[in-house]
């Protein structure tokens, strides 16, 4: 995927138009505070960011996955407010990219460069569509990234599976939490809580034991939150 693709300019146009049409100031300041945020915040609700990303793609349809990928791309390195971010990342929701590899540089640079949870958090769900369609190779990918210097690669790695329930590869999720136990960083240790805990809706007994199997080197806010829904043990 190249950056010098050619972008959906009226995909842009709209999104930009709409955000700002539909700005709140009072809450874009309280999201901002909220969010710790450099950049500032339009103010305008998730939701209704998601709207607006499918009614802009929906009136100027994307020609190719590339063009979709430079257009998402150029509205994340371009943007001026935190909603264009959302936007970017939004994009990436388009059918015609699911599962499709050459999007995982785009996604990269999102959790490298956006480097807060919301970004992160929102990226890691498109990781799962890539472990899905390109099971081996995402494997080899999200092993890598449980290693990767920056943690908030690591968070995606261990939320990359929020949502695949049933189709969790278990042995994938053990190996990229196992990486992290011992990182004393407060985003990585909350991921691995929510990352179990989602699973443990699918497959208790798998959390429960896991989470027995590695008591000692977990800690107290992930084993906390990996057993918040499961039942006492008798």
């Amino acid at each position: 995927m190249n950056h010098g693709d050619a972008v959906n300019v009226r995909v842009l146009a709209a999104i930009r138009t709409a955000l700002r049409e539909r700005a709140d100031p009072v809450r874009g300041a309280g999201a901002r505070a909220y969010m710790k945020s450099t950049m500032p915040c339009l103010g305008v609700r998730v939701p209704e960011v998601r709207r607006i990303v499918s009614a802009a793609a929906a009136g100027a349809p994307f020609e190719s996955p590339d063009q979709l990928g430079a257009t998402a791309l150029e509205l994340w390195r371009s943007a001026t407010a935190r909603e264009e971010r959302y936007a970017a990342i939004d994009l990436t929701a388009h059918r015609l990219v699911a599962g499709d590899m050459a999007m995982l540089p785009v996604y990269e640079e999102f959790i490298r460069s956006g480097a807060w949870w919301d970004f992160v958090d929102g990226t890691a769900g498109r990781l799962c569509g890539l472990l899905q369609a390109n099971r081996a190779e995402m494997t080899g990918v999200l092993l890598r990234w449980s290693t990767d210097p920056d943690f908030w690669i690591r968070r995606a790695a261990i939320l990359s599976q929020l949502k695949a329930k049933s189709g969790t590869d278990s042995v994938l999720l053990a190996r990229v939490v196992e990486a992290n136990l011992a990182d004393p960083e407060f985003f990585i240790r909350k991921a691995i809580g929510w990352a179990l805990r989602e699973y443990a809706k699918t497959a208790p007994g798998w959390v429960a034991a896991f989470v027995a199997g590695h008591a000692p080197a977990m800690s107290p806010l992930s084993r906390r939150e990996a057993v918040r829904h499961l039942a006492p043990a008798k």
